[in-house]
């Protein structure tokens, strides 16, 4: 059975870069029957869907939030990060990440437990 699992630093300066990875488990991240996926949950607000990397290494990202964010993976240690550059106190949220069908980016098959990530201004 997969996990996943984030981690990254739990207060960001504004400004600054958030860096969060995520750790699987259970499965290969080179798998061409899931693709992988950043979501957030501002307080008080709905899930937000960031961005995905898929087999190959395409990438997709939100158009709200494409101009600041990267996906990416490392094989060697069967993990995937996001990048959200230039982070302001909106960028404070629950992240998580997640295994998606390859073939439904949306659909959801895993979730981590999720990072809480604080933006001070």
């Amino acid at each position: 059975q997969v996990q996943l699992q984030e981690s990254g630093p739990g207060l960001v300066k504004s400004s600054q870069t958030l860096y969060l990875t995520c750790t699987v488990s259970g499965g290969s991240i080179t798998t061409n029957y899931y693709a992988w996926s950043w979501i957030r949950q501002p307080p008080g607000k709905g899930l937000e869907w960031m961005g995905v990397i898929a087999y190959g290494g395409i990438t997709y990202y939100s158009p709200s939030l494409k101009s600041r964010t990267s996906i990416s993976t490392d094989t060697s240690k069967n993990q995937f990060s996001l990048q959200l550059t230039s982070v302001t106190p909106e960028d404070t949220a629950v992240y998580y990440c997640g295994r998606a069908a390859a073939g439904s980016w949306l659909h959801f098959t895993s979730w981590g437990q999720g990072t809480q990530v604080t933006v001070s201004s």
